[in-house]
């Protein structure tokens, strides 16, 4: 069994993931729209362009997401997406990266458990932790 988290956004699925390349060197591997879609009755014609499904690997692990239909999107709560890094160095990096233009809940920093550990809302909404034992 697989486990992968999937985010919703509301209308700036591609921005995101586009950023992610970015700032933690992943791949878009797919990125289906609505348009020509069987789902593209369900969303306003403004919406034809938007991310029905996207698929984002990074170091082998999956991250899926879309955007939901107007007016379904809400606020993420009760999660953050887990980010386990190797090296110190590359965890200050993406943390840095994730947390522009962003919110710091818990600076990046030396932990009892962790060589380095923090936690940030990205400028998407979307909460991750960022781990490096």
């Amino acid at each position: 069994m697989q486990v992968n988290p999937y985010l919703l956004y509301n209308g700036n699925c591609e921005e995101a993931f586009n950023y992610y390349v970015r700032a933690l060197g992943g791949k878009v591997d797919m990125m289906a729209r609505y348009q020509g879609s069987p789902a593209a009755d369900h969303v306003p014609p403004e919406w034809a362009s938007k991310v029905m499904h996207a698929q984002l690997s990074i170091d082998g692990e999956v991250l899926m997401a879309a955007d939901a239909p107007p007016g379904t999107a809400k606020p993420p709560a009760g999660f953050a997406v887990s980010l386990q890094v190797e090296d110190p160095a590359k965890a200050d990096r993406v943390f840095a990266a994730l947390a522009d233009g962003g919110e710091i809940t818990m600076p990046i920093d030396k932990t009892f458990w962790a060589r380095r550990f923090g936690m940030c809302v990205d400028r998407f909404g979307i909460p991750w932790m960022i781990n490096c034992e």
